[in-house]
């Protein structure tokens, strides 16, 4: 069973890649005090967390903060555990942004209930930075391919386009 972590007050929290793109593995992050927790995540799980994050923030009153400085990931980077799924809360007493994120099991080999969890309970205004930066990385990424909407590289093989490369930019 992996640890689990509550941070109630990170001043650090992050999303961020190691790789080029293509090859990249994304990394969620976050810090209070002396706890540094580092999750693997896929570039799905992050651009749905922006996107999310991004909608609460237009929902909430008082609006949305503006977006600081992306930080950058912390060293050392290495993950704890993969994350199988990400929920996102409000608690309006502290007036922070709940995103919970849950590890990814295998089914059969662990018993329900041992997967561990993250919990961070950031600001509004770390909520807007990080929605920022992941709109940031996902740009940063290999173009789509205009056909098949895949990632396209030298190698892509379009099977829209019966086998062949596609070189349309």
């Amino acid at each position: 069973m992996s640890e689990s972590y509550r941070l109630d007050a990170p001043d650090h929290f992050t999303v961020g890649t190691v790789g080029p793109p293509g090859e990249r593995t994304f990394y969620l992050q976050g810090r209070e005090g002396r706890s540094l927790v580092t999750l693997k995540c896929e570039k799905t799980q992050v651009a749905a967390l922006g996107d999310y994050l991004s909608g609460l923030l237009a929902r909430m009153t008082g609006g949305s903060p503006a977006a600081g400085k992306p930080q950058a990931l912390l060293e050392p980077i290495e993950a704890a555990w993969p994350v199988g799924s990400l929920g996102v809360g409000y608690d309006e007493a502290s007036d922070r942004i709940i995103v919970v994120a849950n590890e990814a099991v295998d089914d059969e080999q662990e018993t329900p209930g041992e997967a561990a969890t993250a919990r961070f309970a950031i600001t509004r205004a770390q909520a807007a930075t990080f929605v920022a930066h992941a709109h940031t990385l996902q740009r940063a990424g290999r173009p789509a391919c205009p056909m098949c909407g895949e990632p396209k590289d030298a190698t892509h093989v379009c099977p829209r386009a019966n086998g062949h490369v596609v070189h349309r930019e």
